[in-house]
């Protein structure tokens, strides 16, 4: 059986903020990446799918970086909100964030088939702002690394209905 996440904390965005093509629940053409605590380091785990490819046999870079991206907001929002007293799932919106900066080193190449293990480490910059490194393994052959900065989501971000 594959390793998989069963509830990650973007399974607790309200709806208006549940459309990101990378983890967005409620975007039936998406990833739906879903990020969790494992320890004190975060993973997202994700199986590229057949059109996900750059060549045949192995994954287009586009997709890591999408991975890489939306791990990294999404850790941030459960180190944010640990940090707050809270835990997914306790009843409490969790914060949402955007990415400020994106850095992705294509290590190796990553096969097309096996499950992608993304592994993050969260540090704090500033109350509203996030680091996160990530490693993206294929099985144990690490074929990524990237950082994210994620800053809080701004309250005028989402689209205001006219």
């Amino acid at each position: 059986m594959e390793e998989q996440v069963q509830k990650g904390i973007q399974d607790y965005y309200p709806d208006d903020f549940s459309y990101c093509y990378g983890c967005g629940r409620l975007n039936e053409k998406g990833h739906h990446f879903k990020t969790s605590w494992d320890g004190d380091r975060t993973v997202t785990i994700y199986k590229p799918e057949p059109e996900h490819t750059a060549i045949p046999g192995f994954v287009y870079g586009g997709v890591i970086a999408s991975l890489v991206d939306c791990h990294g907001t999404g850790s941030a929002a459960l180190a944010l909100h640990r940090t707050n007293g809270h835990e997914p799932g306790d009843g409490t919106e969790p914060p949402r964030f955007v990415t400020a900066s994106l850095n992705v080193n294509f290590l190796k190449p990553t096969p097309q088939d096996v499950p992608l293990r993304a592994v993050g480490t969260v540090e704090e910059i500033h109350p509203k702002k996030w680091k996160v490194n990530t490693e993206v393994y294929a099985n144990d052959t690490l074929c990524a690394t990237g950082e994210v900065v994620a800053v809080v989501m701004p309250e005028n971000f989402v689209k205001k209905d006219q």
